[in-house]
């Protein structure tokens, strides 16, 4: 199967042949139809996580994937061949990612159908994005009325992070570059009200003009996130994506959790219109290199994979 591998790291991503998988007791097999690069990608590519994930090479990256079941491994349940799922490659190692014809996942976690009114690519650009959007909300509680400044706003977490907090009725305050950057971040979602800081700037000053009192919540996915817990009031909350913990506040490191349930709601969230998915730019999977450098280059939202 045609697959993007590295041959060591850091290295960019080329197409190449590569045995096709087959599943073991408890995994799916899917046939890939779309997936999307993300920066736990690109921080493979660059070497990053090295000593901290075992590298299988060729190694092929990839943790977000939509396709249909094509077979199953002994003992799987409550999926059939030719379903539609999407998901994220959850492995204690690297090298047999989603990048790929071909993906063998559990079948038990990191997997969801895919409702019918929702897209591949749409749902191949969704699963690690949106679960780490999610839970940073969940982990700074974040409420009706409450004020939150999502730092990354124009990127792949922090566009989905918008629209979930403005669901919950949140007042969002987002950094974007001025211009295109701040129409993009505004334009995520019908509901008026979000504002937009520019990053380069300073940021200190414009975000107190919208919150005087401080902030209630953070969600640091860029930045400086010392800069930005100093900007909470007294027992304000801050996540991090990005494992930036600073002293003095309630704060939390947020791994992604891309169980089922979390999974499910997300795409019927998106399915029913009430998330939007902002991928705009997409490459086929001959082209990942190309990809890989324009989410490097700063894409705003999602960049996805197109696998036919």
């Amino acid at each position: 199967m045609r697959a993007a591998t590295l041959d060591s790291v850091p290295a960019g991503p080329s197409v190449s042949e590569v045995a096709k998988p087959r599943p073991e007791a408890g995994e799916l097999l899917v046939r890939v139809a779309a997936s999307s690069v993300n920066g736990f990608d690109t921080a493979t590519a660059a070497g990053y996580l090295q000593g901290v994930l075992e590298h299988r090479f060729p190694l092929v990256p990839g943790k977000d994937f939509a396709g249909t079941v094509e077979a199953l491994g002994e003992g799987v349940e409550g999926f059939a061949v030719g379903d539609a799922v999407f998901g994220v490659v959850m492995k204690p190692f690297l090298g047999t990612g989603s990048l790929a014809d071909y993906v063998t996942v559990s079948a038990a976690y990191g997997v969801a159908p895919i409702p019918p009114a929702l897209s591949l690519r749409e749902a191949g650009a969704l699963g690690l994005a949106g679960t780490a959007a999610l839970d940073a909300l969940n982990a700074v509680g974040l409420g009706k009325g409450e004020t939150v400044l999502i730092s990354g706003a124009t990127g792949g977490v922090g566009t989905l992070a918008v629209q979930l907090a403005v669901a919950r009725g949140a007042r969002v305050i987002a950094t974007a570059r001025s211009g295109a950057e701040t129409d993009f971040v505004t334009g995520l979602t019908p509901v008026a009200g979000i504002q937009v800081v520019d990053f380069t700037g300073d940021l200190p000053t414009q975000v107190q003009a919208f919150a005087p009192d401080g902030l209630d919540a953070v969600l640091h996915l860029a930045g400086d996130g010392d800069q930005l817990a100093r900007l909470l009031r007294p027992g304000g909350r801050f996540a991090s994506t990005l494992g930036v913990t600073p002293e003095g506040v309630t704060a939390v490191s947020v791994m992604a959790d891309p169980n089922p349930r979390t999974l499910a709601r997300l795409a019927a969230e998106a399915a029913s219109g009430a998330l939007r998915i902002p991928v705009t730019a997409t490459y086929p999977l001959d082209r990942v290199g190309e990809a890989f450098a324009a989410f490097g280059a700063g894409t705003l939202g999602k960049v996805a994979i197109t696998h036919a």
